[in-house]
């Protein structure tokens, strides 16, 4: 008899197999979607320097009144280095990003003064300092802005630009290897035979693999043959984490569960969960292999609650959050196993996250299409028979 679990308990079991990958260092622009692996922080202040926020005319403030004529004595614009003097009655042309003359206080814009032959005439008046952003403004040398864990994202390569940075110091990308299992598999693009159906489980994966950040070692589709099934897994090579789909049942010929169970100690598991309650792990010499259903959605699912967590922490990355939501229509649940059912989810017009199935078959193990259709997965607690439109219901986004 296999052991029985939560979903939390075979989770636990899974984040023993994995470690924390080394950190690497990684240019700037090769660093999108990588995770932090040391906190980045500023060079120097942000703004370097006071510069105006306005194409304007910089000026002392005590020179600003109603009807004051200020003759123009020079021009600064972005990127300049000079620094003209200012005295009493005069005004500098400068440009927005510009170096704010030492001598002046004040920056006044285009559009409420008259420009003369020679000057301006002051048409109205703006308060000491306006239009200025100051030195540190924004960031002070030194000052951390983004923490250890942080993945980067375009505004992130942004900001390390900004603080001065051209490379970051990142967790290595896991290296995961990828099979589905089964004699009935066909590739797309070809025809089906009687009895076969074109495989999916593996493109679904290497897909989720790639997105989530990993190096993947694609290895096809395992036959069902014991000693040519582990061929293919004595044929991987450097691979920090081995994937595969189909064979974890207890079928004459679930050929993961009996090469694993048989060759490498593994162990398999029936989780509380609905799709998905088959599932199983091992180490194939040292590497750590997590074995999960072949049925899609159950495949897909069990990625996105261990695979996907995994992967998670071997790079350094906070754990995605569930969040309340409210069901926008009713269907039936699973007592005692934990319902996982894609959804669509929605703003209603009171500002509350709304949540309803992708598909009409909720979250049958067999079907491909519902998490195509969806954009996040909502949880049902194990001792609730049914939810009714208006339950409270917990929801994970999928991107």
């Amino acid at each position: 008899m296999r052991p029985v679990l939560s979903v939390e308990q075979y989770l636990s079991e899974l984040l023993g197999l994995v470690a924390p990958l080394p950190a690497e260092p990684c240019p700037l622009d090769a660093a999108l979607g990588r995770t932090l692996a040391a906190p980045v922080t500023s060079r120097g202040a942000v703004p370097a320097f006071a510069n105006s926020a306005m194409d304007g005319f910089a000026v002392r403030a005590d020179d600003l009144r109603a009807g004051a004529l200020l003759r123009e004595v020079a021009e600064v614009a972005a990127g300049s280095a000079d620094d003209p003097r200012i005295r009493a009655g005069e005004c500098v042309r400068i440009m927005t990003g510009a170096v704010v003359p030492t001598e002046a206080d004040t920056v006044i814009q285009r559009e409420l003064v008259t420009e003369l032959p020679d000057g301006v005439r002051i048409d109205d008046v703006v308060a000491l300092g306006a239009n200025i952003r100051r030195a540190g403004e924004d960031l002070a040398p030194g000052q951390q802005v983004l923490a250890t864990g942080h993945v980067l994202d375009p505004a992130a390569i942004g900001l390390v630009a900004a603080c001065g940075w051209d490379e970051v110091r990142v967790a290595r990308r896991p290296r995961v290897a990828v099979a589905a299992t089964g004699d009935e598999l066909v590739a797309p693009g070809g025809d089906l035979g009687r009895g076969q159906i074109f495989e999916s489980n593996g493109h679904h994966l290497r897909a989720s693999l790639t997105r989530d950040g990993a190096d993947v070692i694609p290895l096809g589709v395992l036959p069902d043959d014991e000693d040519a099934f582990a061929r293919g897994l004595e044929a991987v090579e450097g691979a920090d984490l081995i994937v595969l789909a189909g064979g974890v049942s207890v079928g004459d010929h679930d050929v993961a569960r009996i090469v694993l169970s048989e060759r490498a100690g593994g162990q398999f598991r029936h989780v509380r969960m609905q799709p998905g309650k088959p599932q199983g792990f091992a180490r194939w010499k040292g590497t750590p292999v997590v074995a999960l259903p072949g049925n899609p959605m159950s495949a897909a699912i069990s990625y996105e609650l261990f695979v996907r967590t995994l992967l998670d922490q071997m790079v350094g990355r906070p754990d995605r959050p569930w969040r309340p939501a409210v069901a926008a229509s009713g269907w039936r649940s699973p007592v005692g196993r934990r319902q996982l059912v894609p959804v669509v989810t929605a703003v209603s017009d009171a500002g509350v996250l709304t949540a309803r199935p992708a598909h009409q078959r909720g979250s049958a193990s067999h079907l491909v299409s519902a998490l195509a259709l969806a954009d996040s997965l909502a949880m049902v607690a194990e001792d609730v028979p049914e939810v009714r439109e208006g339950d409270r219901l917990l929801v994970r986004s999928l991107s």
